[in-house]
Formats: structure tokens, C-alpha cells, sequence
């Protein structure tokens, strides 16, 4: 079924920008690639006409938007079983497990979260990633964050690229730390192994900031807070700074047993096969509302007996 055009006039002080630009100002409900591909698309029209995205504009033209929803992942749903923490019309929140995929890829057709979130709402198979709008790793657990809708998925995207969507962990990185700080290191594709990242002087700019909770004795048990979100982030900075997550099967190198440690804690960490990460708390404005919205889960079972073997073996 055809969607109601949307019909808007270009303001007059738009007089001279290109016309892509002007029409980014007057549906700032969607990213500007969008735009622009609709307006070559022929579902946006100016006075009825077609002009090119880098047309100039007087101001007072009648733009009329006829987007048709474009069906953008090619995944089965599936009735995968999803920890829901919050959905309304516009978002949902889930919790998710230590070990599910959360996009299709080579050898990850199916089981992953983007088919559970199809089955659970058809209408995500309409959005881009299937509305959602940050990753978590395969063996990372906790908070993620998917729209509902079009123009719900691009506001919470751009929130997250303005940096006004706040993300904390908790981890559990291998040494003991003195305090808190902040790791500023750029990040990029490592150069020959091109599944793992690694600094680099031209990467993008990275930045987390950490605080201590407990110390251990020979791990420390902190709290970390994203100001930026690139792939592995916090797995690459921790090694940076030769503190790498316990259980990091990619950065984390071997397993190094404490000295003096006591029966129960080796064998919880010889169990633990992941990294010790969980995404603990999500703060954001409702993207609609603007109602200021927080979500916080507790770390799963193994991160909890993790955590407890070592604070009862350095007691």
C-alpha cells in the first residue's frame, strides 16, 4: 500500500543552498543519504519536477515526499526468545546473551538477533539493520538499542552520533589497576588480520573513560563509559594499555593464572571463554517525547560468579 505523501514548502531564507541540502533542513525526521536517494528515485518531487540533488533553490517550492519503505536486510525471522527491558511504538530495548550474533554474516544466516527481532515485529524488515541502531559483539552481553520506525531509527542514530546517547560497562580486564582514567587512541582494521582492529595513527578517533570498582589480585573489576563507539573499542584500548578483558579469546592473548590462586578461582577462570564484558546501563532522550529514558541490567550468571570467585579468593 502507498504511503500519504508528505507535502512541505521550502522556507524562503533556503533561497541559493543546493537542494539537498535544503530538503535535509525540511525532513529532519531522515538522514540526508536517504533523502537523496529518494529524490533519484523519483519519489520526491519539486514543483513537480525532478531536479538534481546540487540544484540551487529559490524558496517556495512545493516538495511532496513519497516514500515507499524499501525492504533493506535479507534475513528469515525466526522465534528466537528476546529479554525485552522497554518497547514502545518508537524503540525497543533488549538484554542480550553472551553469545548471540546480533547481524547475519558469512557461516550466521540464521539464530542471530536481527531474526528474532523480524519474528517479533515485521514491520523492522523496513529498516535499515532492521532498525538497529548499535552492535554489541557475539560473546558481549547486555543493552541494546533498536528503533521501531524510519524516522525513530534515524534520530536515535544521530543521537548516538552526536554523542547523546550514554553507554556504560562492565568488565574485568587482566592486571591490577592504581585508578580510573581515560584511553584516547585512534582505532582501525588491523593491517594483516583484518577481523580484528588495532590502533592506529590514521584511525578513527576513540575515546573511553574508566573508573575502578574493586581490585583483585591480579584482575580489576571496572566500569567503563563509550564517549565514541567504534568496533571492539573497549577490548582494543584495554589491550592497548596492557590490561586486556579477561577471557578475550582475540586480544586477551593465554590464560594467566594468578599465583597463589585457589582451586575455585582457577577453575572459574578456565570456564569463562569470553570476554568480561557486559553492557550495563543505556541513557537517551525518547526520540520522540524527549523524555529523558534509562535502562540498566545486571551482568549474567558467569560474569557474577566470575566476579565473586575473585573477590572471596583475594579475601
Amino acid at each position: 500500500m502507498n504511503a500519504d505523501p508528505t507535502i512541505r514548502t521550502i522556507p524562503i531564507e533556503s533561497a541559493g543552498q543546493r537542494l539537498d541540502q535544503a530538503l535535509a533542513k525540511l525532513f529532519p525526521e531522515y538522514s540526508r543519504s536517504r533523502l537523496k536517494a529518494w529524490l533519484l528515485e523519483g519519489s520526491i518531487s519539486v514543483d513537480g519536477g525532478s531536479p538534481r540533488p546540487r540544484d540551487a533553490v529559490h524558496g517556495g517550492e512545493t516538495v511532496v515526499l513519497q516514500a515507499e519503505p524499501a525492504v533493506s536486510v535479507a534475513a528469515e525471522p525466526e522465534p528466537i526468545p528476546l529479554d525485552i527491558v522497554y518497547e514502545d511504538e518508537a524503540l525497543i530495548v533488549i538484554n542480550k546473551p553472551a553469545g548471540l550474533v546480533v547481524h547475519p554474516g558469512a557461516g550466521n544466516s540464521r539464530g542471530t538477533l536481527m531474526n528474532g527481532l523480524l519474528h517479533h515485529a515485521a514491520e523492522l524488515e523496513e529498516l535499515p539493520r532492521a532498525g538497529i541502531v548499535h552492535r554489541l559483539d557475539k560473546d558481549t552481553s547486555g543493552l541494546l538499542l533498536i528503533g521501531k520506525s524510519l524516522t525513530a531509527h534515524t534520530a536515535l542514530v544521530r543521537l548516538l552520533a552526536e554523542r547523546e546517547i550514554s553507554r556504560y560497562y562492565l568488565a574485568v580486564c587482566n592486571g591490577v589497576l592504581t585508578g580510573g582514567g581515560t584511553i584516547d587512541a585512534p582505532i582501525g582494521r588491523h593491517r594483516i588480520d583484518r577481523k580484528r582492529m588495532s590502533i592506529r595513527d590514521d584511525g578513527k578517533r576513540a575515546i573511553t573513560h574508566y573508573t575502578v570498582l574493586e581490585r583483585f589480585a591480579a584482575h580489576t573489576y571496572v566500569r567503563v563509559k563509550l564517549e565514541t563507539g567504534r568496533t571492539h573499542q573497549i577490548r582494543v584500548h584495554f589491550a592497548h594499555r596492557r590490561h586486556a578483558l579477561l577471557g578475550d579469546p582475540m586480544y586477551g592473548g593465554r590464560l594467566a593464572l594468578p599465583a597463589g590462586a585457589g582451586d575455585h578461582l582457577i577453575a572459574t577462570l578456565r570456564r569463562f571463554r569470553r570476554q568480561a564484558l557486559h553492557a550495563a546501563k543505556l541513557e537517551l532522550r525518547h526520540p520522540h517525547s524527549g523524555e529523558l529514558l534509562s535502562f540498566e541490567v545486571s551482568p549474567p550468571d558467569d560474569f557474577a560468579h566470575l566476579v565473586t570467585a575473585l573477590r572471596e579468593d583475594a579475601a
